[in-house]
């Protein structure tokens, strides 16, 4: 049969075999069978040829007399069924051969039609056999529909029990039984968890669907690299992390098959993760414990830069007191934000980074995190109360969005907590400009989302309420250009931006005030040295 198109009706096939020509010749010319998307696939004059046909065209259905040359209709319903079991045959018989005829719908024939027959006849018994086809079809949709769904929901409901199985507390009949829905086959001897959390993963500014096929590819590398040494289970964990069940023996063992995983995720992928083994259980129930263990080691991961592997199974014998950064450090930090100092400010950061990390042996990573998450929140209250909240807030919700389970490692937080004095120092010193230098810098500020105007030194000197003279030796004079230099660079700085970005050199002079292109390219050239196709190319080809 023809491929189904739920757009459009099926197209069924039709055969007829018959050693009759006219017989055949009024079944295949008289009756309009496109007008019923049937189409006639072929005839055959005897049963062996009738075979052959069917075994070539498969079609849907056939009409066929009950007696014919070298195979009768009885003998071939019997051959078809074999060959095409779905296939509708449609018996032709003479009245003396009614029992014979009866026979074929025993063994599975569709219909039959007594001999003579109307075209009429002929044509109901078809579209009969092809209602019936139509139904049978629609069956196999909706089971395939289901089917898909079934297909679709097993690793939803796998993940659903393994994080009963890792999460919670259960008896050990029903985590046995949450085992076998997951279909894990026998129980190792031993089990440990693995927890993969990727490095730096940056989801929020990926594509959708980049974002799925990242974490798909990278949960295929995981499970083949676990599922060559043993059976192991894999689940999503969280929006960039994974969580694995793993037979294991030795430590050095599954710390090899963890360093595994992340040298193929490394050569397979442009990411990096971080491995975290927990420690080894007998039973299914204690699988909580190991999962608990893994998180603890993976905490490990913020003292690296990724792509390492830690476990929790040689902890400390006894609790270690952990001392926080000196105070006088925290006050040298305010005081230089308060002056609205950043080399200041980056200075007392570094003094107070180092602080921390002179602990021996390296603190506990919960900890750590804590003190880092302290720090931010500290200078986050002070900066708020010289610096607007629109500011602030961009970097209050970078520490928010790190909170909980979020990302967290040390270089992160800490280039974090230094952009957000940064920005506090720079909003404080620009309060504290003169009235000129803010005006300067306003006029600035136009210019840069202003670059598509006819800019000229009258036209922003009215936007700043000054005259032009008054205007253009002010500007010169705080920002050590003139206005025309200053806007030209803008202008060819911005257009670099967007040849990186493939616009069309037109698109890009039009978009910064040039009306000509021609006029636009000299004016690039003289600045860069290069025409806007040169630079481009030459762009394209470092990367």
């Amino acid at each position: 049969m023809a491929t189904l198109d739920r757009t459009m009706p099926a197209l069924y096939e039709l055969c007829v075999i018959d050693d009759i020509r006219s017989t055949v010749e009024v079944i295949t010319t008289k009756i309009p069978w496109e007008n019923y998307s049937i189409t006639v696939a072929g005839t055959a004059k005897n049963g062996e040829e009738g075979i052959r046909l069917i075994e070539q065209t498969h079609p849907d259905i056939i009409v066929t007399d009950i007696r014919m040359p070298k195979m009768d209709g009885l003998e071939m319903t019997r051959r078809i069924l074999e060959i095409h079991p779905h296939c509708k045959i449609i018996i032709l018989s003479a009245y003396t051969d009614f029992e014979y005829a009866k026979q074929a719908i025993r063994l599975g024939a569709f219909d039959f039609v007594k001999k003579p027959f109307s075209i009429q006849d002929i044509t109901k018994a078809v579209l009969d056999a092809k209602e019936v086809l139509e139904r049978e079809n629609e069956r196999k949709l909706q089971i395939q529909h289901m089917e898909r769904k079934v297909d679709e929901s097993l690793p939803l409901l796998r993940q659903e029990y393994m994080g009963r199985l890792l999460r919670h507390e259960t008896k050990p009949e029903d985590a046995k039984r949450y085992w076998e829905e997951m279909q894990g086959g026998d129980k190792p001897e031993r089990l440990a968890v693995f927890l993969i959390e990727i490095d730096s993963f940056q989801y929020l500014s990926q594509p959708i669907h980049d974002i799925e096929l990242a974490r798909y590819t990278l949960q295929q590398i995981f499970k083949d690299t676990i599922g060559q040494a043993n059976r192991g289970l894999v689940c999503r964990d969280g929006p960039n992390s994974y969580a694995g069940i793993i037979g294991c023996g030795e430590l050095s063992e599954t710390r090899r098959l963890a360093e595994e995983c992340c040298a193929n995720i490394a050569s397979g992928t442009e990411f990096s993760v971080s491995v975290g083994i927990g420690k080894a259980v007998s039973e299914l129930h204690e699988l909580p414990q190991s999962y608990k263990s893994a998180m603890k080691a993976l905490a490990s991961h913020i003292h690296e830069e990724g792509n390492a592997v830690f476990d929790d199974l040689n902890p400390p014998q006894e609790e270690e007191f952990y001392p926080r950064y000196a105070v006088e450090l925290e006050r040298e930090l305010l005081l230089a934000l308060r002056s609205g100092s950043i080399e200041q400010s980056s200075n007392a950061l570094d003094l107070i980074f180092n602080d921390m990390h002179r602990i021996y042996p390296l603190p506990d990573p919960l900890y750590l995190r804590s003190l880092y998450f302290e720090l931010a929140f500290v200078v986050l209250r002070a900066l708020y109360e010289w610096v607007p909240e629109a500011v602030m807030l961009p970097f209050h919700q970078a520490i928010r969005g790190r909170d909980g389970q979020g990302e967290f490692t040390i270089k992160y937080f800490q280039q974090l907590i230094k952009d957000m004095c940064s920005a506090g120092c720079d909003w404080i010193e620009r309060e504290r400009m003169s009235d000129a230098e803010r005006l300067i810098y306003r006029a600035t500020e136009y210019i840069r989302a202003h670059l598509h105007l006819d800019l000229t030194v009258e036209h922003c000197a009215r936007q700043m309420n000054l005259s032009g003279g008054y205007f253009a030796s002010q500007f010169k004079k705080h920002s050590g250009v003139t206005f025309n230099q200053f806007v030209t660079n803008e202008r060819i700085e911005r257009a670099k931006l967007l040849l990186i970005e493939n616009y069309q050199v037109q698109e890009i002079a039009q978009s910064l005030g040039y009306e000509h292109r021609r006029y636009f390219s000299d004016v690039f050239k003289r600045v860069t040295g290069q025409t806007p196709s040169e630079f481009r190319d030459a762009y394209m080809g470092q990367r």
